[in-house]
């Protein structure tokens, strides 16, 4: 195994796996290098979203494949927006809508009950018939603010309350963003764990 393919355009997701695998002298590449249409994600979960991806990036190019997905859960709003995260404003949402109507959805709801978590799942498929594929899952607890607050960071970061660092996600430096985040935990346990699989 000298190639893997990651099921993203994402250019910060790109750098982050390129670094793992430099260790073990194996080459990460983009599924748009090899003209690979984004995978539908008709799954129900982050677990089968993030199969899909890779199974979908594996297929095309015949190498083994790497996906994530990850989203934000509301405990207010049952979970969601969840799987549904990056469109949860609808078809073509940005970060800045996807922030307004979560906010305005808990408009009315005490802080006390604002409790969300961020997740998020790496799949690593050897092929795309690979039964037994690695998952790795990542956990960051939180509240929702009733107001964006930092610069920093993408997505719903400026209105994710961080309680061990008494500020939002998007007011912390990337570097201790990366320690505690749900992506970062994830990226963890794939690296103690992909070994292997190579």
């Amino acid at each position: 195994m000298d190639k893997i393919v990651i099921a993203s355009g994402n250019k910060g997701k790109i750098r982050e796996f390129q670094q793992i695998f430099t260790d073990f002298h194996i080459e990460v590449v983009p599924q748009t290098q090899f003209d690979v249409s984004n995978a539908e994600e008709t799954g129900l979960t982050f677990v089968e979203n993030a199969i899909l991806k890779a199974r979908h990036a594996a297929q095309q190019t015949q190498l083994p494949a790497l996906a994530d997905d990850s989203g934000i859960e509301v405990d207010a709003l049952q979970g969601a927006p969840g799987i549904y995260s990056a469109r949860f404003a609808g078809e073509g949402a940005n970060d800045q809508t996807n922030n307004q109507l979560l906010l305005e959805k808990l408009r009315d709801v005490p802080e006390a009950e604002r409790t969300a978590r961020f997740q998020c799942i790496i799949v690593f498929m050897r092929h795309a018939q690979d039964a037994t594929p690695l998952i790795c899952q990542g956990t960051w607890e939180g509240r929702i603010l009733i107001e964006p607050q930092g610069e920093n960071g993408f997505g719903y970061d400026p209105v994710f309350f961080v309680p061990t660092h008494d500020c939002s996600s998007a007011q912390l430096p990337a570097e201790i963003k990366n320690q505690l985040s749900h992506r970062g935990q994830a990226m963890q346990l794939f690296k103690q764990q992909v070994q292997k699989y190579l």
